[in-house]
């Protein structure tokens, strides 16, 4: 039998009971990094009493994870198998996906744990009224694909959560801002952690908060939907705002015909 079970994304003590009788019964672990797993079943074992496995461990992710299946997928339905992710739940924008896709492919039998979801629990701390959200997990890192669902995501009409890493996440403001600076926003830094911290406001306004502060850990963004009334920026308004050149040549850039280094240029020479 194969059982997805969520982590903790921070507190060791959100682990289930269930969870933990599974841990200590399982033989082989699918894990997207053995060390991860094998220090958390070790503070499972010294704080809550845990015993811990005689299991196998092996590396299962967006790289190996077919040649795993290959290697492995004939003992699924033999042995109890656990797939974990680092934190959190497993398959959500994870490659737990592939594992799901191949049992159902292949007829076997696999259940998913309920738990901790910085989705979920993001999206409750905002505050945000509306009970339809939309996911984005990561956005592209860069280049047209990430200004495109940069883009994307801010014209749509429901709320939208997503993931930021710590050193992407002032670039992330920085391009909200060239969109609508006025956008309400929340960011949940951190959650169960130590250092957990949540912000809520405008983008200019958080923007200009974590300018000034060191930006670590890990982020969950809420952004609020839009809606008809919301006032879009034109050209000219992106033309004249006061943003860094290399922003505004890229947004230019896509709403004409002209290059970003030609639209840089004109920019600089001003």
């Amino acid at each position: 039998m194969l059982t997805f079970i969520p982590t903790p994304i921070g507190n060791p003590q959100d682990i289930t009971i269930r969870a933990l009788k599974l841990f200590e019964q399982a033989e082989l672990f699918f894990c997207e990094d053995t060390r991860n797993t094998k220090h958390l079943l070790k503070l499972l074992e010294e704080r809550f009493g845990m015993c811990y496995p005689d299991a196998e461990f092996i590396s299962f992710n967006e790289h190996n994870g077919k040649a795993r299946l290959e290697e492995y997928g004939s003992i699924l339905t033999d042995k109890e198998v656990v797939y974990v992710s680092d934190a959190g739940m497993p398959v959500i924008s994870d490659p737990g996906q592939l594992l799901v896709a191949y049992c159902q492919e292949h007829s076997i039998d696999y259940d998913v744990l309920p738990g901790p979801s910085a989705v979920t629990t993001a999206y409750a701390a905002s505050g945000f009224e509306e009970g339809k959200f939309l996911f984005y997990a990561f956005l592209p890192h860069k280049g047209k694909e990430r200004s495109s669902a940069l883009e994307e995501l801010m014209s749509s009409a429901y709320n939208t959560v997503l993931y930021e890493a710590p050193h992407r996440l002032e670039k992330l403001l920085e391009e909200m801002m060239t969109i609508d600076p006025d956008r309400e926003l929340f960011l949940a830094k951190e959650i169960s952690k130590r250092y957990q911290h949540y912000y809520r406001g405008s983008v200019r306004t958080l923007y200009e908060q974590l300018s000034k502060e060191t930006i670590r850990g890990e982020w969950v963004a809420v952004v609020h939907g839009v809606y008809d009334d919301t006032p879009v920026l034109t050209f000219s308004e992106i033309y004249h705002a006061d943003i860094p050149p290399k922003v505004k040549a890229k947004l230019l850039s896509r709403m004409s015909e002209r290059t970003v280094k030609e639209w840089y240029q004109e920019l600089v020479n001003q």
